[in-house]
């Protein structure tokens, strides 16, 4: 798993940051979480091609979330995406309202589908947006000023498959192996071998949650649980906080409480207010509660 920050900075972009978004590769696929202004000009920075992008995932609907989406599905379909290359877009709901109001900017077509996903969340748990063999993608709502979906991305890791173990009961290397890992019974010599047999324990996949924009609350808390990263809004010192407060957004000293009470891995602080040209300070009020943490920059790369 990859991740790469586009964009870090919040409501308004600066000559450093840009509009949020965060570019992830995993599971020979890329995602997109949330697409700011100009996104697509810094996935040709660091050579991610829009034409990989298969799923956008919009935490919620202020400007500096939504408004690559027009130019960079425009691109798409000047670059010559077909009908057999779908684009999967999911966010709150009246994602379709914009995907409208998209198609209604200027003239251009596009050849492609895109697929609107409305989630309505409009409670404290946590709903599974995308399942498959390899991942599974969930969300849920937290608390800002309008309707904003937190996201989680955890790897299904399969459990290790005991070679020497499988050789034993008299399974050849070759498919019957491949078969095993993915809990396919396979017969050798007219016995049954299953794959309880041959595999070792479950196994817990990597973790990563984005936050979007949100005040503290106990449902990032419950989403964030044992996360391997935690991406959290930092729009605000913690002197701001009455700023924090007015406009729905988190401090870093909140953040860092969140990431303890959660037990992740690693915090990572991103949507940093241009008022703010030294972030050092709001990293080292962090600090103080969540020992491991960093503020983020455009063209960050982390690998799990």
């Amino acid at each position: 798993m990859e991740i790469t920050f586009l964009g870090t900075s919040s409501a308004v972009p600066s000559k450093y940051r840009n509009h949020p978004a965060i570019a992830l590769k995993a599971f020979g696929e890329i995602m997109l979480f949330d697409c700011g202004e100009a996104t697509q000009r810094q996935l040709a920075n660091v050579k991610i091609s829009p034409m990989k992008i298969d799923k956008i995932f919009i935490s919620h609907f202020h400007g500096d979330h939504i408004l690559g989406l027009p130019g960079i599905i425009q691109s798409m379909g000047f670059r010559g995406r077909m009908e057999d290359n779908p684009l999967h877009i999911y966010g709150p709901v009246g994602l379709s309202n914009v995907k409208e109001a998209i198609f209604n900017l200027g003239y251009f077509a596009v050849d492609f589908p895109i697929i609107i996903h409305e989630i309505d969340n409009n409670g404290s748990k946590i709903e599974t947006v995308v399942e498959t063999e390899e991942y599974v993608i969930e969300c849920i709502k937290t608390h800002h000023n309008v309707v904003n979906l937190s996201y989680s991305v955890h790897e299904k890791k399969k459990p290790r498959f005991l070679r020497e173990k499988a050789m034993e009961l008299g399974v050849k290397p070759g498919p019957d192996f491949g078969k095993l890992h993915k809990g396919i019974d396979v017969e050798v010599d007219g016995k049954i071998i299953k794959p309880e047999e041959v595999l070792g324990p479950p196994r817990i996949g990597s973790k990563i949650v984005y936050s979007g924009d949100t005040t503290p609350c106990e449902e990032m808390i419950e989403l964030a649980k044992c996360a391997d990263i935690l991406i959290h809004e930092s729009t605000y010192k913690d002197e701001d906080s009455e700023k924090a407060i007015n406009n729905a957004h988190s401090t870093s000293s909140q953040v860092a409480e969140i990431a303890k009470q959660a037990n992740v891995s690693k915090l990572i602080l991103t949507h940093i207010s241009t008022r703010y040209t030294n972030i050092d300070d709001l990293k080292e009020e962090a600090l103080k509660i969540f020992e491991n943490t960093e503020v983020a920059h455009d063209f960050m790369n982390i690998k799990l």
